[in-house]
């Protein structure tokens, strides 16, 4: 149980440091400042070498914050879908996000530019669909791999990556990307329930 704990602990924490971190950027944003990852932790109150660690780069910070702004936790995605089947509240969050995708289109592309660019070997990203999606499965009786799994293969199908792949490599429009996303994630789970039966 101890070590339980500790790894949620840290975790907690580790949540709590990148949100301070994208909370001050924020502050500087909203009132048309530049700044700097110095600006950053005098007023986050977190060490450069720390927010060096979460973003390698202003560039990718402020991108992160802007989308931040925008974007519901998902804790509050999920409690909003309380009552409804697990095929609903799955497709009800591939709805949100793709919506925010399309509304957020260029910032997202950008973000997703700067971390490409950057010298980060492994960019790290905030992951909200995944953790949405695992929120959904908690209270499932399905084994923890499959948790795993269906939260990691889900995600590939909402969010900017598949709609850039369904805009700009298949030529499809806002809507049509959204309806091949859909059905696509229908296809999924309908095979997966089926095959727990």
């Amino acid at each position: 149980m101890k070590n339980d704990y500790i790894k949620t602990g840290r975790t907690n924490q580790k949540i709590e440091t990148r949100s301070k971190i994208l909370i001050s950027a924020q502050y500087f944003l909203n009132n048309g400042l530049e700044f700097n990852l110095e600006d950053i932790a005098k007023r986050s109150g977190i060490s450069r070498a720390t927010i060096y660690r979460y973003f390698s780069n202003v560039d990718i910070l402020a991108a992160e914050a802007g989308l931040d702004v925008n974007t519901k936790s998902s804790e509050t995605i999920f409690e909003n879908l309380k009552g409804k089947t697990l095929e609903n509240k799955i497709l009800e969050i591939q709805d949100y996000y793709n919506t925010l995708a399309i509304a957020h289109e260029k910032l997202f592309r950008k973000y997703i530019s700067t971390v490409l660019d950057s010298s980060t070997p492994t960019p790290k990203r905030g992951a909200r669909r995944k953790k949405t999606l695992q929120l959904v499965f908690e209270g499932t009786e399905y084994t923890q791999k499959e948790k795993k799994d269906l939260s990691n293969l889900l995600t590939v199908l909402m969010g900017i990556e598949p709609l850039i792949v369904t805009k700009d490599v298949c030529g499809l429009n806002n809507s049509e990307s959204t309806e091949l996303m859909k059905w696509g994630m229908e296809l999924l789970l309908k095979g997966f329930i089926s095959s727990k039966k």
